[in-house]
């Protein structure tokens, strides 16, 4: 019986080496494609637009900026602002506020090719206020903290909810008020806050944005797996025209910072 069991181990053990096999794989390089982030906001502030290219998986994970584009921004068909230069591929407005219900137009030309995305304001949903959340998970207590607003009633809004602590952003999350027009909304931003000791303090803003805008934000967090299971990798749905990656957004802001006692 033990030669038996020694004769089918050898068998196994020469079926799963001769099994081995060396697969190269063979990856081409993709066409570098231009991205274009930024927005107007309804802050009296520097505006900015970044405008970056891809690269290559075998390069390092960096902001790959695109220098020499020309930046113009269109405000309600009617005037018109030109944007800077300021470092590679970081280009900014003069300090001026957007204003809701106002349509804005940003054009990019880089290369002899020019990129086109529109974007109207939103009215203004200021925050009431931010409140911690308890919730006991499988035993164990975590908290977070909750938005809390009031949803005009009749009117499509979407919402993109930053969280930031130390300046660095932790969560980037969106919702829509497809259950809540017209109520008073609180909302549980899902990223806990145990680690956190007395004294720190976070920040959230909250922004109004317009359909086309929470469309992408919606699909980058389905991608990453955010709000359920992720989904097969694809490019959000960009606003910009001619193929850009990115996404243009005019929306309005309000910030409120909490303390950890």
């Amino acid at each position: 019986m033990k030669k038996i069991k020694l004769y089918i181990g050898l068998i196994m053990i020469f079926l799963f080496t001769a099994c081995e096999q060396v697969i190269e794989l063979k990856l081409e390089e993709a066409t570098p494609l231009v991205v274009i982030d930024g927005g107007i906001s309804d802050q009296n502030e520097v505006q900015r637009i970044k405008i970056s290219k891809t690269y290559s998986f075998t390069e390092p994970n960096k902001f790959n900026g695109a220098s020499g584009a020309k930046v113009v921004l269109g405000i309600d068909g009617t005037g018109s602002i030109v944007f800077t230069e300021v470092s590679p591929g970081i280009y900014q407005s003069v300090k001026f506020r957007g204003k809701s219900g106002s349509k804005y137009d940003i054009s990019v030309t880089l290369e002899g090719q020019t990129y086109k995305a529109s974007s109207v304001m939103p009215v203004r949903v200021p925050m009431d206020s931010l409140t911690f959340k308890s919730y006991n998970l499988f035993g164990e207590t975590k908290n977070y903290v909750a938005v809390n607003y009031r949803d005009p009633a009749g009117v499509a809004n979407q919402y993109r909810y930053i969280l930031r602590f130390k300046g660095v952003v932790e969560k980037d999350v969106v919702s829509e008020d497809r259950f809540d027009d017209g109520n008073k909304v609180t909302n549980v931003i899902f990223y806990e806050l145990n680690d956190l000791i007395k004294g720190d303090s976070i920040q959230v803003e909250i922004q109004c944005i317009d359909r086309n805008v929470y469309r992408y934000f919606y699909s980058l967090g389905q991608n990453s797996g955010g709000g359920g299971p992720p989904v097969a990798p694809a490019n959000p749905p960009s606003n910009f025209s001619n193929g850009a990656l990115g996404v243009f957004s005019a929306y309005t802001s309000s910030i409120r910072t909490a303390l950890i006692k």
